[in-house]
């Protein structure tokens, strides 16, 4: 376990992500190399094992249903950081993404050729810092000289970022450990971390032992985080119509959500292998936006009139540049340009 360098490029942090999941990576390439066989009807998405509508639309395969004439490949990944290492190697086409690992993909003189598409959902309490009860350790202020773990280049990073400052806390003054959510599991087990920032699954876990400090809710209310979805360039070139499907698909997902809760609950429960009661306790910890809020000023916007998405993404940019962790913040006419927002009233009618 290493320490947080001062000065991280993304470079590095990236190059960490590949090293982390080059099994996962593997996997995408061969899948790209078969992509560039197979023509413009192979779509591979990138997914969490995240509790949210993504999961409705990989189990109902709604995506499958509305593009029978595709391959379409569902490919797991464990942190957002992974996730861009992908897109830069040209193995994904469509991806759940946090809102911090988007703003990091944007940022530098090589940003990634990728654009936001739609909101998944809103980080709540599914994300949360949590200290083990055994420590002692009852705020945030009480990490001070303690070892605390994060998938680096995570919402859950920037949100740990974030919760540090807010009590006057630098990266220095506690000892920052990168490990994925599994790992987090494990080296919490043995004794070796103080606490961790995570999302669920592995959060309820850390809590049965735990005492939580804060959480991403709490958070949001000055910087909030998001689950997005990117589509490639190379895919909004050559199929727009597949992201178009897919949109309408995520509408679909998030209506469920509401109007089947018991559907949704079940399908979430096989997705991720666990019981009914977990998946319901789970989806009730996120915050999942109806598709007309998606699309309007608030979140997302539309083509020619972004959100306050945008205001969020550059936001966080400018957070992580402060704070060391990328060398510099795009500007908000950059990030503007990492919009997809073409046909997006359409998943609405």
């Amino acid at each position: 376990m290493s320490r947080v360098p001062e000065h991280p490029s993304r470079r590095l942090l990236l190059a960490g992500a590949l090293a982390a999941v080059s099994a996962a990576i593997t996997g995408c390439s061969a899948a790209g190399e078969a992509a560039t066989s197979g023509g413009s009807k192979r779509l591979r998405i990138g997914y969490f094992a995240f509790p949210s509508g993504d999961l409705l639309v990989k189990n109902r395969k709604l995506l499958e249903k509305a593009l029978p004439d595709h391959d379409i490949t569902w490919i797991k990944f464990d942190s957002g950081a992974a996730v861009n290492q992908a897109f830069l190697g040209r193995s994904l086409d469509i991806a759940a993404l946090g809102s911090s690992p988007f703003a990091r993909g944007v940022s530098g003189s090589s940003p990634i050729s990728y654009k936001v598409a739609w909101i998944l959902d809103v980080a709540g309490e599914n994300e949360a810092l949590v200290a083990r009860t055994s420590t002692g350790i009852r705020d945030v202020a009480g990490l001070k000289g303690k070892t605390v773990a994060t998938p680096f280049a995570s919402t859950s990073h920037y949100s740990l970022l974030a919760a540090l400052d807010a009590v006057g806390l630098k990266t220095s003054d506690v000892k920052l450990v990168d490990l994925q959510p599994q790992a987090i599991l494990a080296a919490w087990q043995r004794g070796d971390i103080d606490a961790a920032y995570v999302w669920l699954p592995t959060l309820d876990e850390l809590r049965r032992t735990g005492t939580q400090l804060t959480s991403s809710k709490e958070i949001g209310a000055s910087k909030p985080t998001l689950d997005l979805a990117v589509v490639s360039d190379d895919l909004i070139a050559r199929d727009a119509r597949a992201i178009d499907a897919w949109r309408t698909a995520q509408a679909q997902a998030l209506r469920l959500l509401r109007s089947d809760p018991d559907g949704s609950v079940a399908a979430v429960a096989t997705e991720l292998g666990i019981s009914a009661a977990d998946a319901r306790a789970q989806l009730r910890q996120g915050v999942f936006l109806t598709p007309e809020q998606v699309a309007s000023a608030d979140w997302l916007g539309t083509d020619g009139h972004p959100g306050k998405l945008l205001t969020y993404v550059t936001d966080t940019a400018r957070f992580l540049a402060d704070q060391k962790q990328i060398d510099t913040a795009p500007a908000a006419d950059v990030v503007r340009k990492a919009f997809y927002l073409k046909g997006l009233p359409d998943v609405l009618k």
